[in-house]
């Protein structure tokens, strides 16, 4: 026979009383038709954990998804409120203030010190 086909199971007990041990070889020669039939059964049950382990994968990646969703949503809303809140911003200046609805310029500066009305008049005249 072939020694490359076969299976050795060795086994070795002791008794408890007289100490001795005992060894048990079993030698099994499986058949072409046994080699098959462990195929058989081994190839669809590897099908089902593929199938299975795609299914577990793509259930965690969209919990995933939906967590880091979430979590990007909370982390935006939470800055919008900073942005908004009065104390965050150099601009904004709080106080007692009065509402003015209709005002009329009556005299405009330059930079130079001089209103608008005299440097019209210079220009003119001169």
């Amino acid at each position: 026979m072939d020694d490359h086909n076969k299976i050795v199971i060795r086994r070795i007990a002791r008794h408890e009383k007289t100490g001795s041990a005992e060894e048990t070889v079993h030698v099994f020669h499986p058949s072409p038709a046994s080699r098959w039939l462990v195929y058989l059964l081994l190839v669809p049950a590897f099908i089902i954990m593929a199938v299975l382990g795609i299914f577990f994968f793509t259930a965690f990646l969209a919990l995933f998804a939906v967590a880091a969703a979430a979590l990007g949503f909370r982390l935006w809303w939470l800055r919008r409120k900073m942005r908004k809140s009065p104390g965050n911003s150099p601009d904004v200046r709080e106080g007692d203030y009065v509402v003015i609805e209709d005002a009329e310029i009556v005299e405009e500066r330059t930079a130079k010190g001089t209103t608008k009305a005299d440097d019209a008049n210079s220009t003119k005249g001169g």
